[in-house]
């Protein structure tokens, strides 16, 4: 008699959780296109430490409204400080700088190889994952996607294409780590964690902006200042509050699936607004990596309950 009550709202949760899934996949998978489109007129140091700052002071003001304060703990702090460094400064700025050169769609395919970092780093560290045939079989499908597309001519020459590509397949190993230390922040407010990292974050980025590219001498054009705007509003501050919840909600590597659907997501949006084109190899290593990623994601059977 009470069962039929119990699961209905846990298929319910699950059935939000996939639709969060499916809404950050759009906002991060946009961000490719935004990025690719701010960084044609703002230098990329300058552009991601305008978009953390910018998240950030939304996420505050959202904060004090919803009537909240942020921890005070210097422990909190120093985790946020961490996470900065993993999810937001470091990756961030690898993207736009590989972007002056890599194509909106091919990033976001070089860039979806989080969860197979997060895999690999969970096993390594926290023995969490069992090494079942199946994940390990999309671990080797996800790799051998991600070096279809960097490309074997690239590989002849270490020209600024292939450090660009590199760059890219580095910030997806942060992202992968901070799903992982994204744990340290369980019980607290998906909020939190998401305004305490992009405030650490515009911290270290913006000393490095005034230093380097003096942003007062620069003109950015319209469609930059816009795409800042919208990377800053939806691609990050809503962006990262939906994904710390799910972190809370489907742990580390469910949290990172949402890579396989980012990926087509980023590629149709660079092909039908940007008039972007990709190789052959480019299409192979994508559904090598989407085959991949959904593998090792894939949750497995549960024993049967009586």
């Amino acid at each position: 008699m009470t069962a039929p009550a119990a699961s209905a709202p846990v298929r319910s949760g699950h059935a939000t959780d996939i639709a969060l899934l499916l809404v950050l996949a759009t906002l991060w998978g946009a961000s490719y296109s935004f990025i690719r489109l701010g960084v044609e007129t703002i230098p990329p140091l300058t552009l991601i430490a305008a978009r953390t700052l910018i998240a950030g002071a939304i996420l505050l003001v959202v904060i004090h409204l919803r009537g909240l304060a942020l921890p005070r703990e210097p422990v909190i702090w120093r985790r946020f400080l961490i996470q900065a460094c993993l999810n937001s400064a470091v990756p961030f700025t690898l993207i736009a700088w590989a972007e002056t050169s890599v194509e909106a769609g091919l990033a976001s395919i070089l860039n979806a190889g989080s969860p197979i970092f997060a895999f690999l780093l969970s096993l390594l560290f926290f023995r969490a994952e069992a090494a079942a045939g199946r994940k390990l079989f999309g671990v080797a499908a996800g790799m051998l996607g991600v070096c279809l597309i960097i490309g074997v001519e690239a590989l002849s020459g270490f020209g600024r294409e292939l450090w660009a590509q590199l760059a890219l397949v580095a910030a997806a190993a942060c992202y992968g780590g901070a799903a992982l230390f994204g744990r340290n922040f369980k019980g607290l407010d998906p909020i939190m964690p998401a305004a305490g990292s992009l405030i650490c974050g515009a911290a270290i980025l913006i000393p490095f902006s005034l230093l380097v590219d003096r942003p007062w001498t620069l003109a950015p054009s319209a469609s930059s200042i816009q795409a800042l705007l919208a990377l800053s509003v939806f691609s990050t501050a809503l962006a990262f509050i939906i994904y710390f919840r799910l972190i809370d909600r489907l742990g580390t590597v469910g949290a990172t699936s949402v890579a396989y659907l980012r990926v087509p997501t980023g590629v149709a949006i660079g092909v039908i607004f940007l008039g972007e084109r990709l190789s052959p190899t480019a299409w192979a290593g994508l559904a090598l990596v989407v085959i991949g990623v959904f593998a090792m994601t894939l949750p497995g059977r549960k024993p049967p309950t009586s």
